[in-house]
């Protein structure tokens, strides 16, 4: 009797619970309000007197700036959701000749940067390439007698962009997939549904929200590349905005134009949401490990084939091109200073990611608990940064940090005749502060995806067992979302090993990172020498990419927490 009057008054509304459930909304309003300075700061200088330089972009460019990036979105989406949901799916719910080893595969074109890559299908694909020399060469034709697709064009990109970004989607699916109950493919089978109509009518109904979120980071990704468009001479906004801030030198009209960008993202998220609408998809059934449709034949090699397309050209073809320059070219190797930047990236990477999640968390938890329009609107706000390019992040990051390490050091000279000098600006702090603004987004949308997967009667439950909001967030929701959690982990990791602008413009002095050294080098037409950095890049994220994958798949994401409660004692 008095455990159950203890246990009732630890879930009553004015507990302790109850008083975490109040703080994390308060705690969510505060991270997005620090991760939206950048963007007010860069959005502010709308309102200041230009150069004229807006009235001649919106003229001129404005246009194609815009039926580019539509294309590129289009583009992108349709590989990118083809490209990971079908991978998912076979690899998840059938077998068939390699199924195994495209579990873990699939995500290393993950680990390529995209401008690295349009480098080297450049240098394959142009006219003075191995492939069209070759055809000249074999058939005896000459520069106009044959038509040859162009690689530098928007569908040059959109190809690029898809390989790269495709496991973003394949990731949160593939997790998605293994998190859903075998229960419900069972009863798909015994209404007749072979691997492809259970697909259809059961696996990606309840894969929505990840399928949704997946595409969501892809096209974000998309509208702040600059690398591979700006070497494609594709105009975008992203392209425009760093004309018109570092070579016009007028940051209204970038600011105008970062405008127009926010005004894409802003559109993408809230048909993301209107895409779920009231409708939630949870699977309430014990979870274990999906049964697999065996393929046989034609499918069975079909099966492989669509596995094997994306990883071939996202992957193993560039990498045999950077690994052929590497090896050709005697001034390209790897050395002593490449150690110290696969250091420098991989300390960046790892501190950025756990922070990202953590926060991730704070924010996506508090939707839940308090699903209110000051949680929402922090939530959103917080996801607005993805798509700004990362040299107007830096810049937006750098104006009031320096101004607040001035006034730090003008308070402490007045007061104390002693120089501070800069203590942000040009920090390791203040680049990882750049990162979140970039990419807590990654973490949140994987987050949210896995939470939603879980029942609210479990939140029900653990109340009623006296667990307060904290308490079930670590020992319910932690441990069934951890496929989800790790996840975001490794893309704002890969991420940020990727991220080449913000770091350039925020580094420290004599920091260099890995993707600093190869855009450096590839810019300057030093392919070869830029070929060894982009190789560190990706043999860095390989290891958590591999990792990863064969976690989520050992696991099958939710067994353990069920092994955990078999083990505790009776009356729990």
């Amino acid at each position: 009797m008095n455990e159950a009057i203890a246990m009732g008054r630890r879930s009553a509304p004015g507990g302790p619970g109850s008083r975490h459930a109040g703080a994390l909304p308060i705690l969510a309003t505060l991270i997005a309000t620090l991760l939206a300075v950048p963007v007010v700061v860069v959005l502010a200088n709308i309102f200041l007197p230009g150069q004229g330089a807006w009235s001649h972009l919106a003229a001129t460019v404005l246009p194609e700036y815009i039926a580019n990036t539509l294309w590129l979105l289009a583009g992108v989406s349709v590989m990118v959701v083809f490209g990971g949901v079908s991978t998912a799916w076979l690899v998840t719910t059938c077998r068939f000749p390699g199924q195994r080893m495209f579990e873990w595969t699939l995500i290393l074109p993950l680990a390529m940067p995209a401008y690295i890559m349009a480098y080297a299908y450049t240098d394959l694909l142009q006219f003075t390439g191995p492939i069209q020399t070759w055809l000249r060469v074999v058939a005896g034709w000459h520069a106009r007698d044959y038509w040859f697709p162009e690689i530098r064009s928007v569908g040059g990109a959109i190809v690029m962009l898809g390989l790269v970004l495709y496991p973003y989607v394949y990731l949160v699916v593939r997790a998605a997939f293994l998190e859903q109950s075998i229960g419900i493919i069972e009863v798909g089978r015994t209404l007749g549904y072979g691997a492809w109509g259970s697909f259809f009518r059961i696996a990606l109904p309840l894969a929505r929200p990840a399928i949704v979120a997946g595409t969501t980071l892809a096209l974000m990704e998309t509208l702040a590349d600059f690398g591979t468009v700006s070497y494609f001479a594709v105009p975008t906004f992203t392209t425009g905005i760093y004309r018109a801030w570092l070579s016009m030198g007028d940051r209204v009209a970038a600011a105008q134009l970062c405008a127009l960008l926010l005004g894409f993202v802003v559109l993408i998220l809230v048909l993301e949401r209107w895409s779920r609408g009231r409708a939630r998809y949870y699977d309430g059934a014990g979870r274990r490990r999906n049964a697999r449709f065996q393929l046989h034949g034609i499918a069975a090699w079909s099966a492989t084939t669509i596995c094997c397309i994306p990883l071939l050209l996202g992957f193993l073809l560039p990498t045999l091109l950077l690994l052929r320059m590497a090896l050709t070219d005697g001034d390209a190797h790897f050395g002593a200073r490449f150690v110290t930047l696969t250091l420098n990236s991989f300390t960046l990477a790892g501190v950025t990611a756990v922070a990202a999640v953590v926060l991730a968390l704070v924010m996506a938890y508090a939707m839940r608990l308090r699903p209110g329009p000051a949680v929402q609107a922090a939530n959103r706000i917080a996801g607005l940064g993805y798509a700004i390019p990362g040299a107007v992040i830096a810049i937006g990051i750098l104006v009031p940090v320096a101004r607040l390490d001035n006034a730090i050091d003008a308070w402490m000279r007045a007061n104390f005749d002693i120089s501070t000098g800069l203590l942000l600006t040009g920090s390791i702090a203040a680049l990882v502060y750049a990162y979140l603004v970039r990419f807590l987004t990654v973490a949140l949308q994987t987050v949210e995806a896995g939470l939603t997967k879980i029942t609210p009667s479990m939140d029900e439950a653990a109340r009623s067992l006296g667990v307060g909001p904290l308490g079930t967030l670590v020992k319910v929701h932690g441990p069934l979302m951890r496929g989800s959690l790790l996840t975001a982990a490794l893309l704002v990791f890969v991420d940020v090993m990727k991220e080449l602008p913000a770091t350039f413009v925020m580094r420290p002095f004599n920091f260099d990172t890995l993707a600093v050294q190869a855009y450096n080098l590839a810019a300057d037409e030093r392919l070869a020498e830029a070929s060894t950095s982009a190789l560190a890049i990706v043999a860095v994220s390989l290891l958590p990419l591999i990792v990863l994958s064969r976690r989520i798949a050992r696991t099958g994401v939710g067994r353990k927490p069920v092994e955990r409660r078999k083990k505790a004692p009776a009356g729990y």
